[in-house]
């Protein structure tokens, strides 16, 4: 029986995209935030987007960049695109 469980997770498909795996560190909003910005969204169209204030957009922001320790929205993007967030087959 275990072996067959194992085997499953193995063959079992494994999103790279999947956020909470990607950037555990993360809050669910985080991953949200740090979708949309790898998407190419300012903070204004986020904050417009969620319907949120754009200085809760900026602390989110800022909490992204420490916990995944980049310094600029660029190594942000990068960091997100490569693990598969903001690409066009990417779900909302």
């Amino acid at each position: 029986m275990s072996f067959r469980i194992t085997s499953d997770c193995r063959s079992a498909p494994f999103p790279p995209s999947e956020p909470a795996q990607v950037f555990p560190e993360l809050t669910e909003r985080e991953h949200e935030i740090l979708a949309l910005i790898a998407r190419g969204l300012s903070n204004q169209e986020i904050a417009q987007q969620l319907n949120i204030s754009l200085k809760t957009v900026r602390n989110h922001v800022s909490n992204i960049y420490n916990k995944i320790q980049v310094t600029d929205r660029v190594q942000t993007v990068l960091r997100a695109r490569e693990a598969g967030l903001g690409t066009e087959g990417e779900e909302d």
